[in-house]
């Protein structure tokens, strides 16, 4: 008698089947996910120009940066990929979603839409450069500790670095100027209530800290 399994009813093909077929899902929707940015990256390494035009010096958290730069290359590639400051996020990278946010000369922008070399005499600082030395949080930060603001916190140094060059311009705003302000940012978790509680709570303690 023929004691062959039958791929069509035997449990252990159908885990097997199953295990392979969610394995397939996860690494395909890896390589969705990341095509877009393999194809910009040899793009830009693609690009070919003289090597004095590619170096520059950039004043970014403080610090003189030297970093090579091709002519196309946006300032959120530049922050991530060349000087290591994963804080600044690109989401949309089509200045839609504001997780790139970053300022540049107290102001905020969405670094994915700038070219790196249009701010060579200019001063950003990203998320990573609000803390003082001795680590002690940017008050906006401690705001959101303090309210626990975001659920997957993705978005969370976009609308910090929005937050932070409102409150340079105004230190005292109603919540409904701080939504105001807030408006470029998206939240994929639609937390905005959440949210806009953290930035009112970090806006008091920058008054704080004004006042002590």
């Amino acid at each position: 008698m023929d004691h062959t399994p039958d791929p069509a009813t035997d449990p252990s093909f159908l885990r097997i089947s199953r295990r392979n077929f969610i394995k397939g899902v996860i690494a395909g929707g890896a390589a969705v996910s990341s095509a877009g940015y393999l194809f910009r990256a040899s793009s830009l390494l693609g690009q070919r120009s003289a090597p004095g035009d590619r170096l520059l010096t950039l004043n970014v958290n403080g610090q003189l940066r030297r970093v090579d730069v091709s002519k196309q290359e946006t300032l959120a590639w530049t922050l991530r990929y060349k000087l290591g400051l994963t804080g600044t996020k690109l989401g949309c990278d089509r200045a839609e979603c504001g997780a790139c946010t970053v300022l540049i000369d107290d102001v905020p922008h969405y670094s994915c839409s700038i070219l790196t070399h249009t701010v060579r005499d200019r001063k950003v600082v990203t998320i990573e450069g609000l803390a003082n030395s001795d680590g002690t949080l940017h008050p906006v930060q401690q705001g959101v500790i303090d309210e626990q603001g975001f659920q997957c916190a993705f978005c969370m140094s976009g609308f910090i670095m929005s937050a932070v060059g409102f409150l340079k311009t105004n230190p005292n705003p109603t919540r409904s100027e701080m939504a105001h302000a807030l408006s470029g940012n998206l939240c994929r978790c639609q937390d905005y209530d959440k949210i806009l509680t953290a930035m009112m709570r970090g806006a008091e303690n920058m008054r704080k800290v004004r006042n002590a």
